[in-house]
């Protein structure tokens, strides 16, 4: 008996490496070496199919993203943590992805968008707040501003309209972003403490 969080593992690998348009409901039965008949009993069609998957990854991302919070000793150590899983992340999605979902499937497109000024912006400002009680990160920075900048960021660099995926690898991108952001937000204290995890040394 298949079950529907199988079916959507064997889709996510899919989608994953080659994207969603060209990947067939054909394609996923013989990925998966089952029926589209098995796989029509829990999805009407492939947009429920992308959706769903886009729920699940938002879910799945969510309890790693709040572990990895949870786990860290300050906010430095958070977001050097969500670099890492940023990297893990977008080593395994091939960044057409986040182009088709935006041009072809509206509605899932709406879903990440409503997770990204959701979740994601209460998270870093929430980090933000928390750097500023530890002293890491500056105070006279505009905390709204600078959490929306953020997080366009990341969508902007993961679409591949400011840096075209065929010329810039999205995992350099993303982590470029985010250590440049980390930087300059940061007070010398947290510039000490950086440089600290990264084992650099500075006069």
């Amino acid at each position: 008996m298949e079950s529907k969080e199988k079916i959507l593992k064997g889709v996510e690998e899919l989608f994953f490496k080659y994207g969603i348009k060209n990947i067939t409901m054909d394609e996923i039965a013989r990925h998966l070496s089952i029926s589209k008949k098995t796989i029509y009993q829990f999805f009407k069609d492939k947009d429920e199919v992308v959706h769903s998957l886009m729920l699940h990854t938002l879910e799945n991302d969510k309890c790693r993203i709040n572990k990895a919070k949870d786990a860290s000793k300050n906010v430095v150590e958070e977001v050097l943590k969500m670099m890492d899983e940023m990297r893990e992340m977008f080593q395994r999605i091939n960044p057409i992805l986040f182009y088709e979902l935006h041009k072809f499937h509206p509605q899932t497109w709406r879903v990440f968008q409503d997770f990204k000024s959701s979740f994601i912006s209460k998270m870093v400002e929430s980090s933000l707040k928390r750097g500023q009680v530890e002293g890491f990160i500056r105070k006279d920075i505009n905390i709204k501003i600078l959490t929306r900048m953020r997080v366009e960021m990341v969508e902007q660099a993961m679409r591949g309209e400011m840096f075209p995926h065929d010329q810039f690898n999205v995992v350099d991108v993303q982590l470029a972003l985010t250590e440049h952001f980390l930087y300059g937000v940061c007070t010398l204290k947290g510039h000490k403490l950086i440089n600290k995890y990264k084992n650099i040394e500075e006069d």
